[in-house]
């Protein structure tokens, strides 16, 4: 920023497996969400280099990178990020339009979609006739249309009340475990983390510790 140097994130070296659930743990501004943009090829990093397959996502351009993201990746934001004049349904089947999927078949999958997240009774309505639980059912819906193998959730439930943030989590890490997704939760909740197999600690800028939650319950269970 102008003559500053401002370090986001610094010796950093993780790795991620498929299928796991990961939780990007840090207050505001430990660089959490700026890890999230980068693995999610949102932004490039100055140094270092991001690998997926064994391709680095540093060196693809904006088009290649377009498609990196359109093909394997899912979102889910705090802020929904609905397109107010489209319904759920029509929300939900964007991803497919892109992927040049046939009218029939994205409507058939966005409706299957909304049934798994119980909002088939809804799939007519505008983002403003929703509940924010609502919204962000549609939100997940959008976000696992495509199958993508990996699903960047950025403090998803930081909009909702208790019940519903305990719902929505309880739907988005059970689907990305039926289907064997890689799912990365950023966020601030300790009690969020405890559904991630693996809690990555950030602070300003670095990893501060990291918690693998299954060698935890294992531990438990035992007992």
């Amino acid at each position: 920023m102008g003559e500053e140097r401002i370090v986001a994130l610094e010796d950093i070296t993780l790795s991620f497996e498929k299928g796991k659930i990961y939780c990007l743990l840090g207050t505001s501004g430990s660089g959490k969400s700026t890890l999230l943009n980068l693995l999610a090829g949102l932004e490039k990093p100055t140094s270092g280099s991001i690998m997926f397959k064994g391709k680095p996502l540093e060196a693809l351009n904006e088009t290649q990178l377009a498609l990196y993201r359109q093909r394997y990746v899912g979102f889910v934001f705090q802020s929904y990020n609905l397109l107010a004049t489209l319904s759920a349904l029509e929300n939900v089947t964007l991803p497919l339009i892109f992927r040049k999927v046939p009218k029939r078949k994205r409507i058939a999958s966005a409706k299957a979609m909304l049934k798994a997240v119980g909002l088939s009774h809804r799939a007519r309505h505008k983002p403003s006739e929703l509940s924010g639980g609502q919204q962000q059912r549609v939100s997940i819906a959008r976000a696992f249309i495509n199958d993508p193998q990996v699903i960047f959730a950025d403090e998803p439930t930081g909009n909702l009340d208790t019940k519903t943030t305990f719902e929505m989590m309880d739907m988005i890490t059970g689907i990305a475990r039926e289907r064997n997704q890689t799912l990365v939760i950023v966020t601030h909740d300790t009690e969020i983390s405890s559904y991630a197999d693996r809690v990555i600690s950030i602070r300003d800028g670095a990893v501060e510790s990291i918690v693998d939650n299954e060698i935890r319950r294992d531990i438990y269970e035992e007992n």
